[in-house]
């Protein structure tokens, strides 16, 4: 499984109609992307989607960034991984999570504990299972230290999500050469950097009410005034490419300097999660896949 160049990071392939999806990611695969990324951690029948995407190409791998690791059961996971793999030989990257304990905890209050042992023991378990997931064909989404060191030596390397070319920089020196470093960057595709702001700090929301990422937007060199108050225009600027193509690109290619062996572009809109960013994909294809 080829994972190098520039990659995409979807909702609207996954959560939007099956059929239109299908149709995107063959244009996807003639525009020269590397690899389709879809969320996971909502649950629900993440291989049927990740399915209805291969199905619809022909080379291009699919990969969840990521699958919740407290909403699917190790052995079933497994099975599902089988199928697919066995159906798309080598097309198929299972990105693994432990999510963030304010979404787990939100209807089993407590459930949350010791994550690094609960994903060692999950990993043991996809290791266990008949037949076993592959090393080569899973991936952690790690950030901090101790998650990026367990990528590096239990899976095919590491998925960094709302990370910048520094974290990439600080996470190749731990991974060390070998293991994939696969992040994922937030892109913008707007020129005026108050709507392209706007935008930007809109995708945060969520983002800066989770401990996971905002300890990591910590330890990368922001503060705690860039991660309050819906987040400063430096944590905006320093995260989220926003502009032109070329500069979008400029900062994609930063990532590939710090050590990255695939970047994934997620493109925000000021549409739904569900829907496909075609004319933003189109327009950056050139510059991100020259």
């Amino acid at each position: 499984m080829d994972l190098s160049g520039t990659g995409v990071w979807s909702g609207g392939l996954r959560f939007g109609d099956r059929a239109v999806a299908r149709d995107a990611a063959a244009e996807l695969e003639s525009l020269g992307y590397t690899a389709l990324w879809v969320p996971g951690g909502a649950g629900g029948d993440v291989f049927g989607d990740c399915r209805a995407l291969l199905e619809g190409t022909e080379r291009v791998p699919v990969a969840t960034g990521i699958l919740n690791l407290w909403m699917h059961d190790a052995a079933d996971v497994a099975t599902g991984h089988a199928e697919l793999t066995s159906a798309f030989p080598n097309r198929f990257l299972l990105g693994l999570g432990v999510s963030h304990s304010a979404l787990v905890d939100h209807d089993e209050p407590g459930r949350y504990q010791r994550p690094m042992a609960v994903t060692r023991a999950y990993l043991d378990a996809l290791d266990a299972a008949s037949p076993p997931v592959p090393v080569a064909e899973r991936a952690l989404a790690a950030l901090g230290p101790k998650m990026l060191e367990l990528a590096r030596d239990r899976t095919r390397g590491a998925h960094p999500y709302l990370a910048n070319p520094d974290h990439t920089r600080y996470a190749r020196e731990l991974l060390g050469t070998g293991p994939l470093l696969m992040p994922e960057q937030p892109v913008v595709l707007e020129r005026d950097p108050a709507t392209a702001r706007e935008l930007a700090r809109a995708h945060f929301t969520i983002y800066l009410t989770l401990p996971n990422y905002v300890n990591n937007l910590k330890r990368i060199g922001f503060t705690d005034d860039d991660v309050s108050g819906g987040g400063s225009y430096r944590l905006v600027d320093g995260i989220v490419a926003w502009g032109g193509e070329a500069a979008i690109a400029r900062r994609v290619r930063a990532h590939f300097d710090a050590g990255a062996d695939h970047v994934c572009v997620q493109v925000v809109t000021p549409r739904t999660f569900e829907q496909l960013p075609l004319d933003q994909w189109r327009a950056l294809a050139p510059a991100l896949l020259e």
